[in-house]
């Protein structure tokens, strides 16, 4: 398969700008939302989303929605008696490569040490549309995109706010005031934060169909659905029930143009049941490998199952099979 075209080449959409409204509607919102909301000593805009403020799983729906840069749609519903979950999350986006790889993959590494802090080191990955403002990850010259927006926000999954030295770094690589910068904060084991971790279903499908050099530009609608568990307030237990939910629950419709056998090798390849880790929970391979991600198989970090749609030919394959049996031994406590 080769993934040599340049899906976001020619547009002229900006995903800051598409996410502005929906920014400015949170805060509005934020009492009814349980979010918290402040302007840092620089200026810039702190939302807290699940550190100091109770959060909720509104907020984190709105939230995934502002990192799909306003280009997706984030949706909860109850699950039928078959369905073994009781809430699920549907999300859907007409501009899939844009919404989930050019802004809500959380891909822009964000680090400070402890003498830069003054205090303890600091660390998160940023997700949303500010990092197509800084383009700092290879993955902005394959896209061809480039946001040009004079108002940015980024998403941090973290249990406290940056430090000054990190928001000066984000202030000069986004280009931006800071009167311009919203930093929405949601850490995982928060209400909000496992909303919008897990609103990444469609994401992961995405992003495993560029690991597998599946051509991105041919690529032209994506649907997805997962369930939605509970937080953890263990740190490692919350990131894991989010993944889980994703590796054993989550279920992705991509349309695709093209190769009919392009698109039924991604059905095939694509789903986490590929993984040799695949039938564990999340946390118990994170902690096997000593908390390292990158010694966990790349191959598990996919929805449990795909279907592929060629519009093209009118052909549809499918792959893979949730595991809802093992989520709920994970998940569900008897009364």
């Amino acid at each position: 398969m080769s993934n040599t075209s340049s899906p976001t080449a020619t547009s002229g959409l900006s995903v800051n700008l598409l996410a502005r409204p929906l920014v400015e509607r949170l805060l509005a919102d934020a009492d009814a939302l349980g979010l918290q909301l402040r302007r840092d000593d620089s200026g810039a805009r702190i939302v807290d989303a699940g550190i100091e403020a109770r959060g909720s799983v509104a907020a984190g729906l709105r939230i995934g929605e502002i990192c799909m840069g306003g280009l997706g749609h984030v949706n909860l519903r109850s699950g039928g008696s078959g369905e073994g979950w009781p809430t699920w999350l549907d999300v859907r986006s007409s501009q899939p490569v844009l919404a989930c790889l050019g802004s809500q993959y959380a891909g822009w590494s964000l680090s400070a040490t402890k003498e830069e802090t003054g205090g303890k080191k600091f660390f998160s990955l940023g997700s949303g549309p500010a990092r197509a403002l800084a383009v700092k990850e290879k993955l902005f010259a394959e896209l061809g995109y480039r946001d040009h927006a004079s108002c940015g926000v980024l998403v941090l999954e973290v249990d406290r706010a940056p430090p000054k030295i990190v928001i000066d770094k984000l202030l000069r690589d986004c280009g931006l005031a800071a009167e311009a910068l919203t930093l929405i904060l949601t850490p995982t084991t928060s209400l909000a934060g496992t909303t919008q971790v897990v609103a990444r279903v469609l994401e992961v499908a995405l992003h495993k169909a560029h690991e597998l050099g599946f051509a991105l530009g041919n690529i032209v609608e994506g649907a997805g659905t997962a369930p939605l568990p509970s937080p953890s307030a263990d740190g490692v237990e919350a990131m894991g029930r989010t993944n889980d939910a994703i590796l054993y629950g989550g279920r992705v419709h991509l349309t695709v143009r093209g190769d009919d056998d392009a698109a039924r090798e991604l059905a095939r390849a694509l789903p986490s049941r590929n993984s040799r880790d695949h039938g564990r929970s999340f946390a118990e391979i994170f902690k096997e490998v000593g908390y390292d991600f990158y010694k966990i198989d790349g191959a598990l970090f996919a929805p449990a199952e795909v279907w592929v749609s060629n519009i093209d030919s009118g052909n549809t394959w499918h792959g893979g099979a949730p595991d809802m049996a093992l989520l709920q031994r994970l998940w569900l406590q008897e009364a």
